[in-house]
């Protein structure tokens, strides 16, 4: 019982720290994601041979709100593959406010984000030219391109972005409580071992086991492994690899695969087809981060 009453008080005391940090960062990321569709296809329209560069550092912003738009442009030929994918692998999902929530692993956070910018670009631009080569139609000019449909999505169209940021905090909140709460009673109960028996030491494996974890479209996903990776190093007792938190993340597309199967119902295998890129490639991104030795 001690146990548990420990893991509840230390879950709530570290859930509590982050709110007014989390508030702040989802109350900016609402203003400047307003409106997001019309905003994002005329950025891309007007940069469309820099679509994954600017995909890239867009896919950065917190929240999965912005792939989730890309996936609806997508489906409309607004964007290339390269673009979409380079804003799948740049989405950082809940990492950025979470890690910046605890300032000692800002400077993690920093190369993070270095990694899966220049990662994200490199692949996004050499999808485009592999598509480039390999398709016999002619290219698609801005004329061909559709009009994006609207897609509604509660994170960047709120009429009111103070109660959108403050209900986004709440949930986020309240997913980095179960997350905190269960790692720190499996860390009471089992000590770290249990994590060990799952991930094992082998950094490979790792890496293969947190990029399956990121595709799931949730952000939880993101939260848990970003909260077992801090709490690792806090702990003194690594569990997570640096390297297995970036492939993890980098597979991390949050909500925008389930906009891209749901507004591209047609297309299943090509869906699938993009979900399997991303699990390779977040695996390789992960392999190419290993190479750094990063704890």
């Amino acid at each position: 019982m001690e146990i548990f009453l420990d893991a509840l008080k230390d879950a709530a005391i570290d859930t509590a720290l982050t709110l007014p940090i989390l508030y702040l960062a989802y109350l900016l990321v609402g203003y400047f994601s307003h409106n997001n569709n019309e905003k994002y296809s005329k950025i891309l329209h007007h940069t469309k041979k820099a679509g994954p560069l600017v995909g890239a550092f867009l896919g950065c912003v917190p929240q999965c709100g912005f792939s989730s738009v890309m996936s609806n442009l997508y489906n409309d030929k607004v964007v290339t593959l390269g673009t979409l994918m380079a804003v799948f692998i740049a989405t950082s999902d809940e990492a950025i406010p979470l890690m910046v929530s605890k300032p000692e692993f800002i400077p993690k956070l920093l190369i993070l984000l270095g990694f899966k910018v220049l990662l994200a670009v490199i692949i996004g631009y050499s999808i485009d030219l592999v598509v480039h080569l390999i398709t016999i139609r002619r290219p698609q000019t801005l004329n061909d391109y559709e009009e994006p449909h609207h897609h509604e999505h509660g994170h960047c169209c709120a009429k009111n972005i103070f109660l959108d940021a403050l209900k986004h905090t709440v949930i986020i909140a309240l997913y980095v409580f179960i997350a905190t709460l269960v790692i720190n009673l499996i860390f009471g109960y089992a000590g770290t071992d249990f994590f060990r028996t799952i991930l094992t030491d082998n950094v490979y494996i790792q890496i293969l086991i947190a990029s399956l974890i990121g595709l799931i479209p949730n952000c939880s996903a993101s939260v848990f492994l970003v909260e077992l990776y801090m709490s690792g190093i806090i702990a003194g007792t690594p569990v997570l690899s640096f390297a297995a938190l970036c492939a993890g993340l980098c597979a991390g597309a949050g909500v925008g695969l389930i906009v891209l199967y749901t507004t591209g119902k047609k297309n299943v295998l090509r869906n699938l087809g993009i979900t399997g890129l991303l699990y390779i490639f977040a695996v390789c991104c992960g392999l190419i981060v290993s190479l750094f030795n990063i704890v």
